[in-house]
């Protein structure tokens, strides 16, 4: 390997005048930004256990109400990203967001795209382009780059979900920034995963020859996408994973551009072994209980606990029970797949 010159290496005088005049040499640098074989990775395999987040969030109800907060979030920071990182994994803002009855998150819209997976509670919804979607359990919602959206609560207990936000890659590039509203009024219709969209393979008639649509469908409703793991389950063999991809029904496109979703079935007993990939990801137990292996580091989990897995991670997931577990998953292979780099190791 070739060995680079050093900034020491350098006379003080030459170091000094490339300082003043907002210059770097390029070399003494080089392998903290190109290293060979393995990129550096700060983020670590780290684990959310819900039992520790809910407590805390609901205090946060107590402590802080919403006209306060916009927003009553509590954010998973990576603890190898630094104390004040508001990251997950290096592109993924992970945050748990709760709601109490009677409150009404006021209307906005922000550059960064969000999405909503639903943890706990009934009567809350969110209103996305005056589009009105109820909030079940395990519920996927989409509130994509520019799009209006506010949240409200009819029910009687506290609602919480967890955001997944491109925030990250859209703040390092300086682009984020939020506008606020006026509130929506939310349509009298069910929601188009009730209607338009009720089955894979079916669009409505009258979209074909036209554009497709960016974001036709919001709201993917949890007990249509459990329904279909447990089908697909029977006709997977062992060896394979159970897994299905969110997608835009009129395009087959992931259904955000810069971060992918998924849903994954562990059988009873099962061991699943995903291939190394490029991407980084959020895994978020709906349903069981688990191990996960990253990178030689045990994680185990159970329902509605949240845990991060960093870039070429080596990811191993076990399901030692009797009954069958559901992960729902966030990364960032959509990006990566549109820049150029994504990877797959065998």
């Amino acid at each position: 390997m070739l060995e680079l010159g050093t900034l020491e290496e350098l006379p003080r005088a030459y170091r000094e005048a490339l300082s003043n005049h907002h210059l770097a040499p390029l070399w003494p640098l080089m392998r903290a930004a190109l290293p060979y074989d393995m990129p550096i990775r700060r983020a670590r395999p780290h684990l959310w256990k819900w039992t520790d987040v809910r407590p805390d969030l609901l205090r946060a109800g107590e402590l802080t109400p919403l006209e306060k907060a916009e927003r009553r979030v509590l954010i998973l920071a990576n603890p190898g990203l630094g104390p004040d990182s508001i990251r997950a994994t290096p592109s993924i803002f992970i945050g748990m967001q709760l709601i109490l009855p009677g409150e009404f998150a006021p209307t906005h819209k922000h550059s960064p795209s969000a999405i909503r997976m639903v943890i706990e509670g009934e009567g809350g919804y969110t209103i996305v382009r005056g589009e009105k979607c109820p909030m079940e359990k395990g519920d996927l919602i989409l509130t994509p780059s520019g799009l209006w959206h506010e949240h409200g609560h009819e029910g009687a207990e506290p609602v919480i979900w967890m955001d997944a936000l491109d925030l990250p890659v859209v703040g390092a590039l300086e682009c984020a920034y939020a506008v606020e509203g006026k509130s929506q009024t939310g349509s009298n219709q069910p929601d188009a995963s009730q209607t338009r969209y009720l089955r894979a393979g079916l669009v409505p008639y009258s979209s074909l020859g036209q554009r497709r649509p960016d974001y036709p469908l919001i709201r993917y409703p949890w007990r249509d996408v459990r329904e279909a793991l447990v089908a697909m389950s029977g006709v997977v063999d062992r060896n394979s994973m159970v897994q299905l991809a969110y997608i835009n029904p009129e395009t087959g496109a992931e259904c955000m551009p810069i971060l992918g979703f998924s849903a994954m079935m562990l059988r009873p007993g099962e061991t699943a072994r995903p291939i190394r990939r490029s991407s980084s990801a959020v895994l978020h137990c709906i349903e069981g209980q688990g191990e996960a292996l990253i990178d030689g580091e045990t994680i185990r989990f159970a329902e509605s606990d949240t845990f991060a897995t960093p870039t070429h991670a080596e990811i191993e997931i076990l399901n030692r029970t009797s009954k069958p577990a559901f992960l729902f998953q966030v990364d960032d292979a959509p990006m990566q797949r549109k820049l150029g780099f994504y990877e797959e190791f065998q």
